[in-house]
């Protein structure tokens, strides 16, 4: 199964599905790396890490079996995989960067990353596996000069060739009009939530504008998010009648509706499984049979402005509530 891939604005290409590794709320380590070896013997070589899922170690210990020939036929070179991984939120100082930069990179068992991102654009910790009430008292609104300084060490790190692309996570557009013109080198990459009922067009077609490219998470509309970050007002995207119509159509999962929509729009989604079955048809979802551009029409048209991933625990003192975290107003919220 050929994979297809988007290409950066510096030339790496990047396969059009990753694998999404964030499973700490719900899956242990052992499960996590028993799944990511699913996924590189179904074909994935896009593993999306995160220094916070706490996995890095045993993610590494798999890539360098699949390298080493252990997994399938023959080996798989480095070249071969594209691995991300992020910066969190706890170690924004300028002294923190580098040396966590590197220790996920040890982790991963890795001489380079092919991307790094800021997770969040702003230091505020929460616990793993905390609740919705969850505050830290060391939390503050996004500091504009605080976010320089750690792009800087960013920069530096691809300058170093040990990184080939670096990118940002979780922003939105007045955030972006701030960092953009004061970076020596341009974030390239742009993580953020995506699927049907959340579609961030505005966002997208910024991002596209500036030379990013785009990667989607939750793109089935994160049934398995934490508990913290539920609500009674959630829509659920793999119940929506437009999508249940065109996965019948297809004759195929709604979940793999939802895939095809983020390809057909020129965005990257990661997708995370347990079962060997849902990995394989996730990966077939952006290989064949695609969406007609009717089909995509309508999908395009049931946007509900649904954020599942709100953030609350991020939410510093005086912060009304979590809206403050996404500038919905146009403006940053401090």
């Amino acid at each position: 199964m050929e994979v297809p891939y988007f290409t950066t604005i510096n030339n790496n290409k990047i396969p059009a599905i990753g694998f999404g590794t964030f499973g700490s709320d719900h899956v242990s380590n052992k499960e996590m790396m028993e799944s990511v070896r699913l996924a590189i013997k179904a074909g994935y070589r896009h593993i999306d890490c995160a220094s916070v899922y706490g996995n890095e170690k045993e993610i590494g210990i798999v890539l360098k079996e699949a390298m080493d020939g252990k997994l399938t036929k023959n080996k798989i070179p480095r070249e071969e995989f594209w691995i991300t991984s992020k910066l969190w939120n706890d170690k924004h100082k300028k002294e923190d960067i580098r040396q966590s930069f590197m220790k996920s990179l040890r982790d991963l068992g890795l001489d380079y990353l092919d991307l790094y991102l800021v997770h969040w654009p702003f230091p505020n910790y929460h616990p793993p596996g905390c609740d919705v009430s969850s505050r830290s008292p060391d939390a503050k609104p996004y500091i504009h000069k605080d976010f320089m300084i750690l792009w800087r060490e960013f920069e530096k790190l691809k300058q170093e060739g040990l990184v080939k692309e670096i990118g940002v996570s979780n922003v939105t557009i007045p955030k972006l009009n701030k960092i953009l013109p004061d970076c020596k080198i341009k974030p390239s990459v742009i993580e953020m939530e995506m699927h049907p009922h959340f579609q961030q067009k505005e966002l997208r077609d910024y991002a596209i504008k500036n030379n990013m490219t785009i990667i989607g998470f939750s793109p089935l509309g994160s049934p398995n998010r934490p508990d913290r970050d539920k609500t009674s007002t959630d829509t659920v995207d793999l119940e929506d009648p437009v999508v249940l119509d065109i996965a019948k159509a297809h004759n195929t999962h709604p979940a793999l509706i939802c895939l095809k929509w983020a390809h057909s729009n020129n965005v990257i989604p990661i997708p995370f499984s347990t079962k060997e079955k849902n990995i394989i048809s996730n990966l077939k979802s952006v290989c064949e049979d695609p969406l007609s551009e009717a089909e995509l029409k309508k999908l395009n048209k049931i946007d509900k402005n649904c954020r599942l991933i709100k953030g609350h625990v991020f939410l510093w003192e005086g912060a009304k509530d979590w809206h403050d975290l996404w500038d919905e107003k146009g403006f940053i919220v401090s």
